[in-house]
């Protein structure tokens, strides 16, 4: 072998061993990690998406995630259990509880540093059959004692754990030929079982889930519930009264289902703050932005660009009232929406099928980065490894 075939082989390798260090040294210099959500939203505020735990987080592998749970962790700080903590997963029969979907959730989010939102404790749907069955001859007393039961239980599994509860979820139905609303005492099989005094039993409601887990922030929620209509002044008038009753009532969700077949809201901000006054956190609760699509099955870009600005505008009411503490997209990819099995409509998350990000992706984005005081990058623990 030659002397100058010798030296440039020693340098090949001098040159091998000085990018490896390169590699493990400490400080080293490193191309930075694309911003995203989590990293860009304000330490005061959590952005969260919903999951459902039973179908795609059993059985997570923090070493080797799907490219779901991979986007799940690195994109949000919160989530909120799609289904896993609705009567039907969780309470199935009268003296069974099955916490699998939910516990998949809590696992996950603790993994990766994150945080949970829970919902929810009293609801007209979703219930397993055993209590619409039995809520036909309930008398209030038992109606209370079920529900009692099932708030002591969910809540106190999970005391500590979880930083926010929807504990009543749309209690109120929207009464078009009436022009208001009424309480949902005909659908709802507890309010029915207490129609004689169901502010009474919400206010119970509120008061076991705060004996449970007394560091968790209680919400009413709903849909429809954005701006100052008919449905956000009954619930006004109800925060109202349940605060003179005593309940721990802390605060108000607007879920944030939207569609471009009708307006926007504009006095979502104003909304929030006649609530913040009371005292109360408000959050978006189950942002999406769905919408009528051609015979191809796509949005034309009028559309997409209008829905960009629609979730971009819930979060700059979010953003410009302090005392908003979240702001939760409902699923982040159109393949797990549940808006295609209920709507004759689509294209309602900020991420497509195969996870391309939507201009409305981008423009949560750009407000978050524009929220830079108390920003706080974070790296999500499992993806460490």
């Amino acid at each position: 072998m030659s002397q100058p075939t010798t030296m440039r082989r020693v340098a090949a390798i001098s040159a091998s061993a000085i990018t490896a260090l390169a590699l493990v040294v400490p400080g080293a210099q490193a191309d930075p990690p694309e911003p995203n959500l989590r990293s860009e939203a304000p330490r005061d505020l959590k952005i969260g998406s919903a999951v459902w735990g039973q179908r795609d987080l059993l059985g997570y592998d923090p070493k080797n995630p799907t490219e779901f749970q991979r986007i799940l962790a690195t994109e949000f700080n919160s989530l909120t259990p799609e289904n896993d903590m609705k009567w039907a997963e969780i309470h199935p029969e009268p003296d069974v509880y099955d916490f699998s979907g939910a516990d998949a959730v809590m696992a996950f989010a603790k993994a990766n540093g994150q945080e949970v939102r829970g919902h929810t404790l009293l609801w007209h749907s979703q219930n397993p059959q055993w209590v619409t069955t039995a809520s036909a001859g309930w008398t209030c007393d038992e109606a209370r004692d079920v529900l009692e039961d099932h708030i002591s239980t969910v809540v106190g599994r999970y005391a500590g754990e979880i930083y926010e509860w929807d504990v009543a979820n749309e209690i109120f139905q929207d009464d078009w030929d009436a022009g208001g609303v009424r309480l949902r005492t005909g659908a709802n099989p507890f309010l029915k079982a207490c129609a004689e005094d169901p502010v009474a039993l919400l206010s119970d409601a509120f008061k076991w889930a705060h004996e449970a887990d007394p560091e968790a922030v209680l919400f009413l929620n709903d849909y429809n519930a954005e701006g100052i209509n008919n449905k956000t002044d009954a619930y006004y008038a109800l925060a109202q009264e349940l605060l003179a009753d005593g309940a721990p009532l802390h605060g108000f969700g607007a879920q944030g289902h939207l569609s471009l077949q009708y307006g926007f809201d504009e006095s979502i901000q104003e909304n929030f703050e006649r609530f913040a006054d009371l005292g109360l956190k408000v959050s978006v609760t189950e942002a999406d932005v769905r919408m009528p699509l051609g015979e191809d099955g796509e949005p034309d870009a009028e559309q997409i660009a209008l829905q960009a600005e629609r979730y971009d505008k819930m979060l700059e009411a979010c953003l410009n009232v302090a005392s908003c503490t979240s702001y939760t997209v409902w699923g982040f990819d159109d393949a797990r929406s549940w808006v295609p099995g209920v709507f004759p409509e689509g294209y309602a998350t900020i991420m497509t099928e195969e996870y391309e990000k939507k201009p409305a992706y981008f423009a949560l984005l750009e407000s978050l980065t524009d929220a830079t005081p108390g920003k706080s990058p974070r790296t999500p623990p499992g993806l460490n490894g």
